[in-house]
């Protein structure tokens, strides 16, 4: 196992050789896969975890309720004024 050539040759330094090198000699391919920015699945979730995730998808739909309100009164205003 030569890294240096090997970093050379793909053009990455010889540390992200070696880490890729380490990962897959423990994990095989599963180590090597990214995992960054990956949501669980619902079965891998926690009860906390899944509380905050509706948390957060209720204050999204709220959000989302409130801009179209305030889209609605905007139009309704500028319809008002046109005639």
């Amino acid at each position: 196992m030569d890294y240096a050539k090997t970093a050379e040759k793909y053009q990455v330094s010889y540390q992200q050789v070696y880490h890729w090198t380490r990962k897959y000699q423990s994990n095989g391919v599963e180590g090597l896969i990214d995992k960054r920015g990956k949501r669980k699945s619902e079965t891998e979730m926690s009860e906390l975890e899944k509380l905050r995730a509706e948390n957060k998808l209720l204050q999204a739909e709220k959000r989302r309720a409130q801009l179209e309100v305030a889209f609605l009164k905007k139009l309704d205003e500028i319809e008002r004024k046109r005639f």
